[in-house]
């Protein structure tokens, strides 16, 4: 079931987007070469506590940390540790937080000193098929228009949707329904909604859409080590015109 939130609930959900923004803006800040990933991490969870958020990941599913940090290979549920980060990396930088029992999730891939311009070129495609995929995410749509439209941009590209990870509703709980495929036809599945909390998330690889998970239970990486980049955020349907995007910085 779709569950449609109130305004007082969006505001709540705003909020957790707000600190998962400017928690974002200050890892990118931070971030050069010879930092670790749980350095990272401890930036990560001392931001969202200082700014009254409960890190969303840490402790979900027995997920083991605050942040989400996913270098080159890796596809998406990165765990933080005592990898150091090289010139010529790329990292997804993925942030949950919690404000009064609502959720706001945002993801964003940066590279980490100078990349090569086919590197540079995904990580522009997987942010510009965000920005398509929000372009459909109005009311009397269907959920689908916004899955074709990023898997119609990336794909002339010749890069790859990762198909086993997708988008989903977001609200009281991290992942709500409805799951948010990154490809798919159009004109298909639910109509969307003024009220609607989705977090919209394409995940894009060089090579080919395979990925396998790490025997660490979490960690996904391309099944052929090919780079991956990964964009979210956190948005709301209004009732006339676009989106409202809650994990943008105000």
């Amino acid at each position: 079931m779709i569950i449609l939130k109130t305004s007082e609930e969006l505001e709540l959900i705003s909020r957790a987007g707000q600190i998962v923004a400017e928690c974002q803006k200050v890892l990118i800040q931070e971030l050069k070469p010879g930092m670790t990933t749980l350095d990272l991490d401890m930036l990560t969870e001392t931001f969202i506590r200082d700014n009254g958020g409960i890190p969303a990941f840490k402790g979900y599913r027995n997920y083991p940390k605050s942040l989400c940090a996913s270098i080159n290979e890796e596809v998406v549920h990165g765990i933080p540790s005592q990898r150091v980060l090289k010139d010529g990396d790329i990292i997804g930088l993925d942030v949950g937080a919690i404000i009064e029992g609502f959720y706001g999730d945002g993801a964003v891939t940066i590279s980490v000193g100078e990349v090569s311009s086919s590197i540079q070129q995904l990580i522009q495609v997987t942010k510009d098929a965000l920005s398509k995929g929000l372009e459909q995410a109005v009311v009397g749509k269907r959920l689908s228009d916004i899955s074709s439209a990023i898997q119609s941009y990336i794909e002339p590209h010749g890069f790859s949707v990762v198909r086993d990870f997708v988008g989903h509703g977001i609200g009281r709980q991290l992942h709500e329904e409805p799951q948010v495929p990154n490809y798919g036809k159009p004109g298909q599945g639910p109509r969307l909604k003024p009220g609607m909390a989705l977090a919209i998330e394409p995940m894009v690889n060089m090579g080919g859409a395979g990925v396998r998970v790490l025997e660490d239970g979490w960690t996904a990486v391309t099944s052929d080590g090919s780079i991956s980049a990964h964009f979210e955020h956190t948005i709301a349907i209004e009732a006339v015109g676009p989106p409202r995007i809650l994990t943008a910085c105000a």
